[in-house]
Parts: C-alpha cells; sequence; structure tokens
C-alpha cells in the first residue's frame, strides 16, 4: 500500500470522526444545552437529532423526567408544642435547564439538597400552625396542596418545578403516642357510657310500657270476668227462681237436704241449736210444717 491511499484513508478517518463529533441526539426524556467555550448557546432542544461545531461546542444533557425525592425524615413541632415524626417526599423535575445548570451546576444532588431544606423549612411553618388532629387528618391534603404552591414559588427561579409533595407517615413519639392512645381511650369509655345510658332508659321505657299494659290488660280482663260472672249470677238467679216458683216446697225441701249434708257430712262435727228451730222442721215434719 503506498503513502498516497494511507493518506486518504488518514482523511477520510478524521472526516468521520469530525462528522460524529458535529452530530448529537436528544431523547425525549432529555433535555440539552449546547456550548460554545463554557458559555451556554442554546437550550431548546425538541427530541432528535442536531448539529454542533466540534471542539467548540460542547452538549450536557439532563433528565427531563418527573423525579422522586424521598426525603429523611423529620421533627416537627405542632401548635400544642408536641414533636411529631413525618416522612414524606417529592415529585420534582427541571423547569427551565438553562437557569437549572446556573443556579444548581447542574448538579442533581445540589437541587435536591435545595429542594429538601425548602420543603423542610415549609413543613416546619405548616405544622407549627396546626394541631395534631388537624395534621393527622383534617388538614393533611391543605398541607401538602400548601406546600406544593409554596415550593414552586421559592423553587422556580431555580428552574426547578415541585410536581406534589405527599406526606407518607406521622408517627409519635412514645410520650405522645400514650397521650394519644389515652384520649382514644377516654373517648372510648364516654361513648360506650353514653351508648349504655341510653339503652338502659330505652330499658325503662320498655319495661314501664311493658308493665302499663300489663295491667291494662289485667283489668280489662278483671273486669270481662267480673261482667261474665254477674251475668252468670244472674243468670243462675232467674234459674232458680223460675225454679223456686214451679214447686217451692220442694225447692225448700232440697236447700235443706243440701244444709244437712254440709252442717253435719264430717265425722265428730257438733251443731248446737234448739230442737224445735226451723232447720230440723223437716226431721218432725215430712211437708216441713212445724209442730204446734
Amino acid at each position: 500500500m503506498n503513502s498516497s491511499k494511507i493518506g486518504i484513508i488518514i482523511v477520510l478517518v478524521l472526516v468521520g470522526v469530525l462528522g460524529l463529533a458535529s452530530i448529537f441526539t436528544v431523547d425525549e426524556r432529555e433535555l440539552a444545552i449546547k456550548f460554545r467555550l463554557g458559555e451556554i448557546v442554546d437550550a431548546d432542544y425538541e427530541p432528535g437529532l442536531h448539529f454542533k461545531v466540534p471542539f467548540i461546542n460542547n452538549v450536557r444533557k439532563f433528565d427531563k423526567r418527573v423525579l422522586t425525592l424521598d426525603a429523611r425524615p423529620a421533627n416537627y413541632l405542632t401548635k400544642e408544642k408536641k414533636n411529631v415524626n413525618v416522612d414524606f417526599f417529592v415529585k420534582w423535575r427541571i423547569n427551565d435547564v438553562s437557569t437549572y445548570y446556573t443556579s444548581m451546576g447542574g448538579n442533581e444532588r445540589t437541587a435536591m439538597e435545595r429542594i429538601y431544606t425548602t420543603l423542610n423549612e415549609g413543613l416546619r411553618g405548616e405544622f407549627s400552625n396546626r394541631n395534631i388532629q388537624e395534621v393527622i387528618s383534617g388538614e393533611r391534603h391543605s398541607i401538602m396542596s400548601n406546600m406544593t404552591s409554596q415550593a414552586n414559588t421559592l423553587l422556580g427561579k431555580f428552574g426547578i418545578e415541585v410536581v406534589d409533595v405527599r406526606v407518607k407517615r406521622i408517627d409519635f413519639t412514645a410520650t405522645i403516642s400514650e397521650s394519644v392512645y389515652r384520649r382514644m381511650e377516654a373517648e372510648r369509655t364516654r361513648v360506650a357510657k353514653e351508648l349504655r345510658s341510653k339503652g338502659a332508659e330505652a330499658a325503662e321505657k320498655i319495661r314501664a310500657e311493658a308493665d302499663r299494659q300489663r295491667t291494662v290488660t289485667l283489668a280489662n280482663a278483671y273486669k270481662e270476668s267480673q261482667q261474665t260472672r254477674g251475668k252468670g249470677d244472674a243468670k243462675a238467679s232467674e234459674i232458680y227462681a223460675k225454679a223456686y216458683k214451679k214447686d217451692p216446697e220442694f225447692y225448700a225441701f232440697y236447700r235443706s237436704l243440701n244444709a244437712y249434708r254440709t252442717s253435719m257430712g264430717n265425722e265428730g262435727d257438733v251443731l248446737v241449736m234448739e230442737p224445735d228451730s226451723d232447720f230440723f222442721q223437716y226431721f218432725k215434719d215430712a211437708r216441713g210444717k212445724r209442730g204446734k
């Protein structure tokens, strides 16, 4: 191989290297900044193939996706001066890549430290204005919404956009947990006593109503029985009267026999009466006539 061919090959290789060094690609998941001797030239690149001047321009790329900062738990004081341990995370992304590079030096770790410091201070203020009940459940959504808005205001000047702030967990110290449990126990005891009191009151009403109905039922039954007995007695008296009118002498004799059976029907009965009393009239005369 002669020297001319070697020269051509070297030129082609150099051209190829320069060609490759003159192009760069931007993925849809990336943001790119082109520099000229360390100075930002352009940062508004769409995904695709782009060109640069070799050895004069250089390109840096950054993640365009939503990133997650899983913050380390921190302690905050509530309005009642109670300590709570809060575990939260932040969803963020680069909003302005030129500003982000200028303010953070393009260092993702530096950006996360800035985000954490901002959110930490903001949460400290939010928790200090609320009591434990509010931070646990009542206003948690409001806290996260406020923090997202505040963080965007403070971090926007660094080219950072906070997409969302979420509180994962809120824990109490041992003292606060015991206090909360005692309060919960007292509340449950109060509710139980109130329910038992209402149950006892309802039971007394039911018993009183049952007793009233029982009394009314017995009174009505006694009234009906007395009316029935009265009607029966009246009917019996009517029958007795009719029978007496048909044969008064036989009726008087029959009544005397029943009287004898009742008064002298048992062994050992003693009856002290005058012999000529009306009780013995049928012993002296079968017709029941008294002797003269």
